[in-house]
């Protein structure tokens, strides 16, 4: 059996398998499998989940039949493509009365259309050309059209696909001019991906580099503007990925994605200025490294989340400073909460209200040598709130210093990752243990350099929601977070990897502490500098 462009390649589904369907079962999202049977109830929504039902009307699974019948040759699996597909289009009229909601929504439209084109390869019947007709011409829609966003990426894929597959070269030419226009919005000239959730940039990089397969396909040339922000993505996902080969969970983005098959760039520290990230490490290709991420730049969309002025910190082999992470699209209280500013390590401004998608600023920077400092600000609350953030390597180090204009007063919160056992706060002091390894909180008030008393460890609440992380999609767990009192007084918290008791002195702006590789100093004042 010949094997087809249409019909082979990464957009098939890993689940469920040939073999699940033929039995009537499907199943998606690492969730339990569901019986479908042979007469599709296309209504189906068992989890009362949009994603599920999303990836259900995609179709990709009865193209994983097609495929597999182009490996094989089992004319029991073209059959069955068949039927199910016919099936969705009888069961699911545009505007019909007993059409599933999420039938004609402009994702699935996207994923399913390439399926239908992969059976077209097989079965040449009216119903089936039609169809692929009436998809052309919703993709085609501009009022439904996701410009700048990875799902008009899968649009133009599927657009593209039509027009070659039936010769309509008006279909065709369209996907590639929005195309152009949609990677340059959505991967800006740094190659940094737009949408606020880097694990998307490892989804886009791979849609594109489909893309640039079928516009080849197509007997047609890849515009180079779409080329060069393909490959200037592959700095970004390496940058955005931690020493353990996981990506940092910032956004929707979970703590579980593992890119592979990235080089890594010459450079150990990297300011994304326009899309609003840092991302530095003390060296690559060493597990026991230091990491960290900073958060800044334009207001709150797509995937992103109320993290602005947030950092995370991994040293010494472990995730030390976590994002809470992304546990799914579902409006849920859970869900709203990881998307909060209560969910990331990020100072707040008491009493004062939040005012969300607001915009910050990375002001200074120091990149060079074994330490870097930066210095953020926004009006988030209202007032102006000002982090600074300073990271010595090999004696490792995170500081940051957090103060609050006029008479407001900060405070901030800090989410350990889960596996970290935290004792009760001590003359402003939070020890935390796993395995041998150790870490120590210090946070000070500045410029008096008195310990910070009235810290609490919060840990799997409910009311409110905190003290959680999400290791992947679907899942929580209890997870230790510091909250520090309200101040109007410039805060320094000090991270300390790998001693549960550091000595620290503080005096006239000059701060001294004894890591367990030796010792650092620097300077921080009141104006809220970090040097």
């Amino acid at each position: 059996m010949k094997r087809t462009s249409e019909c082979q390649g990464d957009w098939l589904p890993a689940t469920p398998t040939s073999e699940d369907v033929m039995a009537g079962e499907v199943s998606f999202l690492g969730l339990s499998p569901v019986k479908v049977g042979k007469d599709v109830n296309w209504r189906s929504d068992p989890y009362k989940n949009r994603s599920w039902s999303m990836v259900f009307h995609s179709l990709r699974w009865m193209g994983r039949l097609v495929a597999d019948y182009e490996t094989n040759g089992n004319e029991a699996y073209l059959r069955r493509a068949r039927e199910i597909a016919k099936d969705w289009v009888r069961d699911n009229p545009r505007g019909g009365r007993t059409t599933s909601p999420f039938a004609w929504q402009e994702h699935p439209i996207a994923l399913r259309a390439p399926a239908l084109v992969c059976l077209s390869k097989h079965v040449k019947e009216d119903w089936l050309t039609k169809s692929l007709a009436e998809h052309a011409r919703m993709l085609a829609d501009p009022r439904l059209y996701e410009k700048g966003h990875n799902h008009g990426i899968d649009q133009d894929i599927a657009l593209l696909g039509i027009g070659c597959r039936y010769g309509r070269s008006e279909w065709s030419n369209l996907a590639v001019k929005r195309l152009i226009e949609t990677v340059e919005l959505d991967v800006d000239a740094q190659g940094a991906l737009r949408e606020q959730a880097p694990r998307y940039a490892t989804y886009v990089h791979q849609r594109l580099k489909v893309a640039i397969d079928d516009i080849k396909a197509c007997d047609r040339k890849v515009p180079s503007r779409i080329s060069t922000r393909w490959q200037s993505l592959e700095s970004f996902i390496a940058h955005a990925t931690q020493p353990n080969g996981y990506m940092v969970p910032i956004g929707d983005g979970g703590a579980d994605v593992r890119p592979v098959g990235y080089d890594d760039p010459s450079q150990k520290v990297k300011v994304f200025g326009g899309a609003g990230y840092v991302f530095g490490r003390s060296a690559w290709d060493k597990k026991e490294a230091s990491y960290y991420s900073i958060r800044f730049g334009p207001g709150m969309k797509y995937h992103g989340h109320e993290d602005h002025l947030g950092v995370t910190y991994y040293a010494q082999g472990r995730d030390v400073l976590v994002d809470v992470g992304f546990d799914s699209y579902e409006n849920t209280p859970y869900r709203r909460w990881t998307m909060s500013p209560e969910a990331h390590n990020v100072p707040v401004v008491a009493g004062a209200p939040f005012r969300g998608r607001m915009p910050s600023k990375l002001v200074k920077s120091t990149t060079g040598g074994d330490r870097q400092s930066y210095r953020l600000t926004d009006k988030a609350y209202g007032v102006g709130r000002t982090r600074s953030v300073l990271v010595n390597h090999g004696e490792d180090l995170m500081a940051v210093l957090d103060r609050a204009d006029g008479k407001g007063k900060i405070s901030n919160i800090w989410h350990f990752a889960a596996g970290l056992t935290a004792a009760q706060p001590k003359n402003g002091r939070v020890v935390l243990r796993e395995k041998g390894f150790k870490a120590t909180l210090v946070q000070l008030a500045l410029p008096s350099c008195r310990p910070v008393n009235g810290l609490r460890v919060v840990k799997g609440a409910t009311s409110p929601i905190q003290g959680w992380v999400s290791p992947s999609y679907l899942k929580k767990t209890p997870a230790p977070a510091v909250l520090s009192p309200a101040s109007a007084d410039p805060l320094l918290t000090i991270v300390v990897p790998g001693t549960a008791d550091p000595e620290v002195s503080c005096s006239g702006g000059k701060v001294k502490v004894e890591t367990a590789d030796g010792p650092v100093t620097f300077t921080a004042t009141p104006a809220g500098a970090l040097s």
